[in-house]
């Protein structure tokens, strides 16, 4: 049963939504492109070629990768579809 201006089911796909455009978007950040380096971008050190050849693109050695992995990374949290309620403003 639909209240308002929503359809039956409008919540759900907008919540399946955001998680499939979350998943795509980790997705993508986890795929290195272009050449990979033979030294580390951030601390100069080699980076293994066994490394090299299992990740593409690689351009951090698996330290300076693992201190960036524990970042806390700030994204902005809102929902670029809209809710009900700013549409109708």
């Amino acid at each position: 049963m639909a209240g308002g201006w929503a359809q039956d089911g409008a919540v759900n796909e907008q919540i399946e939504a955001s998680i499939e455009d979350e998943l795509r978007r980790m997705q993508a950040r986890r795929q290195p492109v272009g050449d990979s380096l033979a030294e580390c971008a951030e601390c100069g050190e080699p980076i293994p070629e066994k490394r090299r050849t299992a990740i593409p693109g690689v351009k951090l050695c698996i330290e300076c990768q693992s201190d960036r992995d524990r970042r806390p990374v700030q994204r902005g949290g809102f929902n670029r579809r809209g809710s009900k309620d700013s549409q109708l403003k």
